[in-house]
Parts: structure tokens; C-alpha cells; sequence
């Protein structure tokens, strides 16, 4: 079959050579949030900015009615603006809206002449754009938030499903002491919850823009005097902004934000925060999932171009990939709060493209997050192999706490390095190098106190074991001396010891004290 004939094969002319699709982007393509924050959904917020304005100047009389009808009929055609004509066009005034501001104009005019002078009329291309930017990061918030509602459900299941799974702890990479997995799942839903709540207050707080050429919203006091009107009362600007909060949805701020960036400063933060929360899971997820580990695979596994036996965690890979860029572009939204005057020359413009970006890739990891954890694969059995691996090295800091009341703490630390050190250092169980440790610290007639223990627990004759004379324990420096022929570990007490999963600490009891927390319904909205 010819080339051009293939199903998936896209013909040049029917292509925009200058479009970004996400090909290089799998992390957010084909998301909610990519498709609200692209130019034609930025295009729609722009125009809905450039409608609400004049609905809220015709609610105070700034304007007739027939004009808000009439921009707000124009503005729900966004198909009569060319979005890449726009941009190019954007380049000679440095921003999109003094063409758009144009051709909206022109299309309020072949509907009803006398409107067109209320487009756009007081304002500055700041605040279009600005209050269009938080439209666009509101629509895409309200389905980021679902998603990681749909993260924290899936995760309280999971962590209540294994909430008494044991599995090694590790710390620097290496096996610490034992722990569960539903305490780890627990600890990614409690992630998973700050940053909904950070990111539903950001939501919540969403202003829109409207200062006029400095601040001053000064403009709109002087058309409403050359209306031949009263003089307008002092509060005008504070009404108009009230107003045109609500036709927006936003919140009304208590002054213009032109160069007072918290709004785009706290959404740097808590999408920055977002996507560490989630790549968190992922990075864990990671690890887990690795051949030698095994201890969690993905629902569905993306595949090798050249090995057929792979089963990668893609959805993890994704989050991860995401979490690592977001702090650098947040980054860049902080550095704009420098900015000079009432309008900067650079410091506004730089954040435009990675507020986007930033938005974009927390969404995809949200809606990553959700997918991965929906279908996670646990395999309990995997991690009772990997945390008995160790021989029970993983319980040294408990056998340490056991022999304290024998030795003091110190001399059971050492104990216990020692005969850990011989389980790397000779390739032999743990209890027979404590067995030996032991009679080198506290030596003894061998019927009495742990050489006996061991040496019942152990694979060798009584005569192999190390005897000593029978004489009373040196009393340790920091504990009371151990009695004469007082056995230091019975053989039960030994194998209870070294059973890891005896030693869980409180870990059930704070999963369940972490799911208590409830987590916003999957719909609910700000």
C-alpha cells in the first residue's frame, strides 16, 4: 500500500506545520487540560474577558444593553478569528489582544454599528489578558481536581485493602525496618489531598484583572463623565470590579494586579507542589515495580519497540517526567514578581508560556495519577520475599531494643554491628553471628543464657559452639547487670525477634488514623 494511502498517515495540507500537538508531550497530550489551555481555548477566554467586561459596564449604565448583547453575541464566535493569523499579527503590539481587540470590533460592528465602541472600552490589553489567563487556569483546575479526587479515592482503597501487608522499609535505597504497604499507600493519599486543597484555595481565589492603563481604572470614570451622566461616585472602579467578577466567575480582588503577582505566584506554588505530590507515588511506583523487586506492576504496561517481553510503567514514567520539569517552570512564574512600575517590559510576558506548560503537565500527571492508581497491581507475596531477604537484618534496631536491658544500649549496638558486619563479611545467617557475638561479649557456660537459644535454633552440633567459663555479666555502663544463669534469649523469643512482621510499630494504627481524612467528591467543583 502506497504511503499516502496509510490510515495514520496525515496529508501535509491538511496539517499546521507550527501546531503543537503534544507529540513530544505524551505527559499531557490528548488530556482535559491540554485542550483548555491550547490557543484556541486561551482564543475563548480572551473573548468570554472582552464580553464580561461590557455586560458588567451595561449593568452599571456604563454601557446600553443592545452593546453587552451584541459583544457577547460576537464573542461566541471564535471561529471568525484566525488563531494563527492572531499570533503572528500579536508579534507587532507584543501581545495577542490589540489584534483580536480589532477584529472583534469589526465583527460587533456587521451586527450593530453603534456597539462596537463598547468593545473593549477602558481597559488595557493587561487586563483582557490576564483575566483570560485565569479563566483558562480555572476551567483547567476544575478537572484537575476531579482527578486527584479520583487519585485519593483509589488510594484510600488500596491503603485500607493492605493496611496490615508488610514490606521492607528502605532508606537510601538500602532495607531499613519493616513497614506496610498500606502505610505507604496511606502516606501518597495524604500527598495527594495537600495539594488538592492547596490547589482548590488557589482556585477559589482566582481574580480577574481590571486596572485600566495603570491602575487607576481611571478610563472608565472618564467615559462615564462624557456620557454627559452625574459626576461617577468615588466607588465607581470598585463596583465596576465587583461586577465584573461576576460575570466572569472569578473573584473580585481587592486591587488591579498588574505588577502584584500573588495570583500567578500561588498558582506556581501549588501546581509546583502538585506535581511533586504525585511524582512522589510515581518515583515510588518506579522502584517497586523494578525485575529484582517485582513488588508492583502497572494495570497496563506500555510496551518495547524492541524487547516483546517488557511491561514498562508508562503512567508512572509520565508523572515522573512531569514533576521533574514543573519546579523550573515554576520557577520562572516566581522570578516575574520582580516586576518595575505599573507594567514591566519582559517580567508579564515571561510568564505566559510556562504557567501554560506548567498547567499543562500537572494536569497530565493528575490524569496519569488517576489511571495508575485506579489499576495498580500489588503483589503481597513479592514483598514478604524481599523483606525476608536480608536474613533478618532487617530487625537489628528491635534486637538492639531487646538486648538493651542485657548489655546497655551501647554494647548492644556494637553486638549487633558486629554480628551484622559477619553476615555480609562471611555469607552466614544472622543468628549465628550474633551467636558469636554474643559469647565474645558476654561469655558463659554453654548451658546457659544465648549460645544455648542458638544453638538450638542453628544448623550445628552443641560442641561447635564457643564456651567460656560460667561467671557473672559485666555490668553495662548504661543498664543494670544481668543476673548469673538468667537466659538472655529464650529459642521462641529468638525466632520472635527475627520475625519482621512482628515488628510493624503503629502502622496500622496510622493508616487508620490517615483515612479518616475524607477526600473531595470525584465532581465536586469550586
Amino acid at each position: 500500500m502506497p504511503s499516502d494511502e496509510l490510515p495514520w498517515t496525515a496529508h501535509p495540507q491538511q496539517c499546521d506545520e507550527s501546531a503543537d500537538l503534544g507529540l513530544l508531550a505524551p505527559s499531557w497530550a490528548g488530556s482535559a487540560v491540554a485542550g483548555l489551555t491550547g490557543d484556541a481555548g486561551y482564543l475563548r477566554a480572551l473573548l468570554d474577558a472582552e464580553a464580561a467586561l461590557t455586560r458588567a459596564q451595561a449593568a452599571l449604565g456604563l454601557a446600553p444593553q443592545s452593546a453587552a448583547a451584541a459583544v457577547t453575541a460576537a464573542a461566541a464566535e471564535p471561529h471568525r478569528h484566525d488563531v494563527r493569523t492572531l499570533a503572528l499579527r500579536a508579534r507587532a503590539a507584543g501581545n495577542p489582544v490589540v489584534p483580536l481587540v480589532a477584529g472583534l470590533t469589526a465583527a460587533v460592528a456587521d451586527r450593530d454599528p453603534g456597539a462596537a465602541a463598547y468593545v473593549h472600552r477602558g481597559a488595557t490589553s493587561q487586563d483582557i489578558l490576564d483575566t483570560a489567563t485565569m479563566l483558562v487556569c480555572a476551567r483547567a483546575l476544575d478537572t484537575v481536581l476531579p482527578d486527584l479526587a479520583r487519585t485519593a479515592a483509589a488510594l484510600r482503597r488500596t491503603a485500607a485493602e493492605h493496611r496490615d501487608t508488610p514490606m521492607a522499609g528502605r532508606t537510601l535505597t538500602q532495607h531499613a525496618v519493616p513497614t506496610t504497604f498500606g502505610l505507604k499507600a496511606a502516606g501518597w493519599r495524604s500527598l495527594v489531598l495537600d495539594a488538592h486543597d492547596r490547589l482548590a484555595s488557589v482556585r477559589a481565589a482566582l481574580p480577574v484583572q481590571l486596572g485600566g492603563a495603570a491602575g487607576t481604572l481611571a478610563a472608565f470614570h472618564a467615559y462615564a463623565e462624557a456620557e454627559g451622566e452625574p459626576p461617577p461616585a468615588p466607588d465607581l472602579g470598585r463596583r465596576l470590579l465587583a461586577r465584573y467578577a461576576a460575570e466572569t466567575g472569578l473573584a473580585a480582588p481587592a486591587l488591579p494586579w498588574h505588577t502584584l503577582r500573588t495570583p500567578v505566584a500561588d498558582l506556581a506554588g501549588a501546581l509546583a507542589f502538585t506535581a511533586g505530590a504525585l511524582g512522589k507515588l510515581a518515583a515510588d511506583v518506579l522502584t517497586l515495580s523494578r525485575t529484582e523487586l517485582g513488588e508492583l506492576t502497572e494495570g497496563s504496561g506500555g510496551g518495547s519497540s524492541a524487547m516483546p517481553h517488557k511491561a514498562n510503567p508508562v503512567r508512572a514514567t509520565l508523572i515522573a517526567a512531569a514533576a521533574r520539569q514543573v519546579p523550573g517552570l515554576a520557577a520562572v512564574l516566581y522570578g516575574s514578581l520582580a516586576a518595575e512600575d505599573e507594567r514591566p517590559a519582559g517580567a508579564w510576558h515571561a510568564e505566559w508560556q510556562p504557567l501554560r506548560d506548567t498547567l499543562r503537565l500537572t494536569g497530565g500527571a493528575a490524569r496519569d495519577a488517576a489511571e495508575l492508581t485506579a489499576h495498580l497491581r500489588v503483589h503481597p507475596h513479592r514483598m514478604r520475599h524481599n523483606l525476608d531477604a536480608t536474613g533478618g537484618l532487617v530487625v537489628t534496631e528491635r534486637l538492639v531494643a531487646a538486648l538493651t536491658a542485657l548489655t546497655g544500649r551501647a554494647e548492644a549496638r556494637r553486638i549487633l554491628d558486629t554480628a551484622a558486619r559477619r553476615t555480609t563479611e562471611r555469607d552466614i545467617e544472622l543468628p549465628a553471628a550474633l551467636d558469636e557475638a554474643l559469647n565474645e561479649a558476654l561469655p558463659m557456660a554453654p548451658c546457659e543464657a544465648l549460645p544455648t537459644a542458638s544453638r538450638e535454633a542453628l544448623p550445628m552440633a552443641p560442641e561447635a559452639l564457643p564456651t567460656a567459663p560460667c561467671e557473672d555479666r559485666p555490668a553495662p555502663s548504661d543498664g543494670p547487670p544481668a543476673p548469673r544463669g538468667v537466659p538472655a534469649l529464650s529459642p521462641s523469643r529468638l525466632r520472635q525477634l527475627l520475625d519482621p512482621t512482628g515488628y510493624l510499630g503503629s502502622a496500622g494504627a496510622l493508616v487508620d488514623r490517615a483515612l479518616e481524612r475524607p477526600e473531595h467528591p470525584a465532581q465536586e467543583l469550586p
